[in-house]
């Protein structure tokens, strides 16, 4: 099972391994303090994919096709993810304000899909 939430909520029990899935380190947050197994920087959109994307919602449908391009390019970047998942639950973890228009939502579809291909 793969979940997504904001870095800013708390830990919960079910939250199995939990992974941040971002190029930058969330504002305002403390690594002492973020609960996490690891952080995955390279699995986060491309630097210029990120900036020309800017969280404008108009761009999503695009967004989305070119980061599936980006993970379709680079596997061993999600591939502990995926074996991750088939062993039990994951949340990829996230920073930004909008949850539904973010990597994260992406990420998981993208590895969801992968999932349902085995």
């Amino acid at each position: 099972m793969i979940r997504i939430k904001r870095v800013y909520e708390p830990y919960q029990a079910g939250d199995g391994r939990r992974y941040l899935v971002e190029r930058l380190w969330p504002r305002g947050m403390k690594k002492e303090n973020l609960r996490m197994d690891s952080w995955l920087k390279d699995v986060a959109p491309s630097g210029d994919l990120r900036r020309w994307f800017g969280h404008d919602p108009e761009k999503w449908g695009e967004f989305q096709r070119r980061y599936w391009t980006e993970l379709d390019e680079r596997p061993e970047f999600w591939q502990s993810l995926l074996d991750a998942a088939r062993k039990g639950t994951v949340t990829l973890l996230f920073s930004a304000h909008d949850i539904e228009h973010n990597n994260a939502v992406v990420l998981k579809a993208y590895l969801e899909a992968r999932l349902q291909k085995r």
